[in-house]
This record gives structure tokens, C-alpha cells and sequence, in this order.
């Protein structure tokens, strides 16, 4: 069988979710992945799901990070496969390796970062909040319990 490799983007969640954060990567290039097998954690301003290999393969490229923000559409890794029906999504490119940055500063959920911008504070601008959410995120009940503090 002829074998090709495709560009697998980062899912569309809806016409109001155009950025999805990575949480956790389940799987590294090299790897062979089954249809359907988790390849990684992403979370929305809504939700946080699984996201699946969408054909078996073999992983060539990741170009998502932990703690990366990626837009819907957006390569999130390439695989190598033999499965005709993912034809559409053939690469135009080699295998890249040129990976989004993971953010250097504090990383917040979608979540937090409403109810500080909610409350009048820009969370680029707090450096002394306790991060204790997934993958050390700032999470909303860490942007409660400082607002908590800030009132006493």
C-alpha cells in the first residue's frame, strides 16, 4: 500500500472557539498510533476533551506543546499512514519540526482569564497568583481564591 503523510489539524470547536490550549501530549514522533487512540489533552474557554488520532499510523512530526495555545485548523501533528480515506489531508510539505513555543510566562485557563478580566485585572499583569491547575495552570479557583485575598 502506498503510504502518504497528512497534516492533522487542530479540531474546530464551533464558530465562537478559534484558540484551544494544549494540556498534555500523549504521544512523541516515532510512535505508532491506532484510529481513535488519544494523542493529547486540549481545552477550550469550554471544555477540555481528548483529541484522537483520526487514522493508524506512524507519528512523523509533533507540532503541538504542552502549554501551547493553537488555533482551530492549525497542524497539530503529521502522520504517516496508509488509510486512503484521510487522502484529503496529505501533506504539501515534509515532515516538519518546527513546534509552537510553549508560553514562558504563567499559563491560565480559559476560564481564569474571564473572571480576572471580569473583575477589572489584567492577568498578564498578576505575577503573585498560586498556579495549582493542570500542568501548573492558573485556574478559576485560583482566581477566586486571590480575589478572596485581596479583600481581606
Amino acid at each position: 500500500m502506498d503510504t502518504f503523510i497528512i497534516d492533522v489539524p487542530v479540531p474546530s470547536m464551533g464558530a465562537t472557539v478559534s484558540e484551544l490550549n494544549v494540556i498534555v501530549i500523549k504521544v512523541k514522533a516515532g510512535d505508532r498510533v491506532t484510529k481513535g487512540q488519544r494523542l493529547a489533552d486540549l481545552e477550550s474557554d469550554k471544555s477540555a476533551f481528548e483529541f484522537e488520532s483520526p487514522c493508524e499510523g506512524v507519528i512523523r512530526a509533533m507540532l503541538g506543546q504542552p502549554g501551547a495555545t493553537m488555533t482551530s485548523g492549525q497542524t497539530f501533528c503529521q502522520i504517516e499512514t496508509t488509510d486512503s480515506t484521510q487522502r484529503h489531508l496529505e501533506s504539501k510539505s515534509a515532515p516538519t519540526s518546527a513546534a509552537p513555543k510553549p508560553a514562558t510566562a504563567v499559563i491560565w485557563t480559559p476560564r481564569a482569564t474571564k473572571l480576572a478580566q471580569e473583575a477589572g485585572l489584567d492577568p498578564a499583569k498578576i505575577t503573585d497568583i498560586e498556579a495549582t491547575g493542570p500542568g501548573n495552570r492558573v485556574s478559576g479557583d485560583d482566581v477566586q481564591k486571590y480575589l478572596a485575598q485581596r479583600k481581606s
